[in-house]
């Protein structure tokens, strides 16, 4: 026991004296030359081993980019400083899932405990952005009674605007997509905020409603002993809550299914995220049920869902088709290497370190004999560029799939499919992820060697088996049907309305 209390107490100290080195390295500055030094390495590494650089961005053009970024250092930045320097220019790669790592501050187990008994500052609202402007449209806890529709005109008195142009400037989507940035940024603004500004305390807002400005002072409130009971509850594990990927954060399920009428002629499934944990049992088990009730007609919403897991698409799509289908073409890598740069030692601990040393020959053949080589190039081999049957209890009726800008990654991949195979009507907005694939699947994740900013690579060209389009653009939908402010806050669902109606037509025809 003795030499386990050692062990405990100097994992303790190494860990306090990491996230101490890590505060200090990221409030320091870092030369001109050093910062020129990342820039290099960062464009390196891309070359290396990003599959696809070059897909909405001449080489010509991303080199004068980064030649043009190089001469603006001239003088010594921080991490964060350089950080909203470099990470436009990866930005205008226009590659979604490419994006370096904002270098935040880290926190000790006694300070995360401090937050977890707190509420939020900003998290307890929900937003919308349009152009400029941000709005609040959801206040569930009544804070300060600020009504939805509340347009923020500036936090401690520096314009939303100047915040959003900033921001904004740090998000792209999958090429010349139009719909993705304003659901991606309302959702990472108060991440590049609080990187910025820090954990404050209190805030001071102005607002504009109805014509009249406000000014609130929002403080992080503590939490009271039934919120925490709440939390602990929230937390626990039960059949229902891993059978629909329960998210205590979020207080939501992201799968859920049920029928929109009494005689089940309607199946509705939301997947918010495709995230694989027990999606084999949930799709089982609800296409059983849409299969007894002998449903007409299945609407899957896909909206706000940024993607996850092809192996869970892969399995939804067998649930959707009468014949053997192939979901993506083979994923091509830059060289044969590659699946060994996967940082496979990543973010474990002393113990888990132990484990992984004692797997990492097994890994190490596995991976090393994971690619093939055909006309030239290099492929990964993945279940899911190989003919799958279709499931037994597969649904033959009328298929709608709801999707909009906030329909990422995965969420794109089996929509392209779908409407390529002319197997479901798409209703809402372009999707934010491409139409013809993108750069995923997993990850090396480098460090940037002076700055230390961390800068996860995607490894892997992922494409729906379908006929390319080089649209550079997202799915778009067969009927394009838009949301507004005012139907957020309504809670109204156009697109949903037009599905219901349009079934509703066709039943009495």
């Amino acid at each position: 026991m003795k030499n386990y209390s050692v062990i405990f107490l100097l994992a303790m100290l190494s860990s306090c004296a990491s996230i101490k080195r890590h505060n200090e390295q990221r409030a320091s500055c870092i030369s001109p030359e050093q910062l020129k030094e990342d820039v290099d390495y960062a464009y390196s590494k891309l070359k290396q081993m990003h599959p696809q650089l070059y897909w909405y961005i001449p080489k010509q053009e991303l080199e004068h980019k980064f030649d043009s970024l190089k001469q603006t250092l001239n003088e010594p930045l921080t991490p964060l400083q350089f950080y909203f320097k470099l990470q436009p220019v990866i930005a205008g790669i226009r590659e979604g899932h490419l994006s370096l790592r904002i270098p935040r501050k880290k926190f000790t187990k006694k300070e995360i405990k401090k937050f977890e008994h707190q509420k939020g500052l900003f998290s307890r609202f929900q937003y919308y952005v349009d152009g400029d402007r941000m709005y609040i449209v959801q206040n569930p806890d009544s804070i300060e009674n600020i009504k939805p529709g509340t347009e923020i005109l500036s936090i401690n008195q520096v314009p939303i605007s100047d915040y959003i142009k900033k921001y904004r400037s740090l998000i792209s989507s999958d090429g010349y997509n139009t719909t993705f940035q304003p659901y991606f940024l309302k959702d990472l603004f108060f991440n590049f905020y609080t990187a910025e500004n820090g954990l404050a305390s209190q805030v001071t807002l102005t607002t504009l409603y109805n014509g009249e400005k406000h000014t609130y002072t929002l403080t992080r409130e503590s939490k009271s002993n039934t919120d925490l009971e709440k939390d602990k509850e929230m937390q626990k594990r039960t059949a229902e809550k891993k059978l629909n990927d329960y998210v205590a954060a979020s207080n939501s399920y992201n799968r859920s299914f049920k029928f929109l009428d009494k005689d089940s002629t309607i199946a509705y499934i939301k997947v918010k995220s495709f995230s694989r944990e027990y999606s084999d049992e949930f799709y089982k088990k609800t296409f059983s049920k849409i299969k007894n009730a002998e449903s007409k007609y299945l609407i899957i919403d896909v909206r706000n869902n940024y993607g996850g897991s092809l192996y869970e698409i892969n399995n939804l799509y067998s649930y959707l088709t009468d014949k053997p289908f192939t979901l993506i073409k083979p994923s091509q890598v830059t060289s044969r290497d590659i699946p060994l740069r996967t940082n496979y030692f990543r973010k474990s601990g002393p113990f888990e370190y132990a484990l992984k040393s004692i797997a990492y020959p097994s890994y190490f053949f596995a991976q090393a004999f994971s690619t093939y080589k055909k006309d030239g190039k290099v492929f990964y081999k993945m279940k899911a560029d190989k003919p799958t049957k279709p499931s037994k209890n597969a649904f033959h009726g009328k298929v709608f799939v709801l999707i909009n800008g906030g329909s990422f990654s995965a969420s794109s991949i089996i929509t392209a499919k779908l409407k390529n195979d002319k197997r479901a009507t798409l209703v809402g907005e372009e999707t934010g992820g491409a139409n013809d694939g993108t750069v995923a699947g997993f990850y090396s994740y480098q460090k940037l060697p002076n700055s230390e900013i961390r800068f996860p690579i995607g490894l892997l060209l992922v494409q729906p088996n379908i006929d390319f389009s080089d649209s550079k653009k997202g799915v778009i939908p067969d009927i394009v049907i838009h949301e507004s402010m005012q139907d957020i806050i309504d809670k109204k669902d156009p697109q949903l309305d037009w599905i219901r109606n349009e079934i509703s037509k066709e039943n009495k025809e």
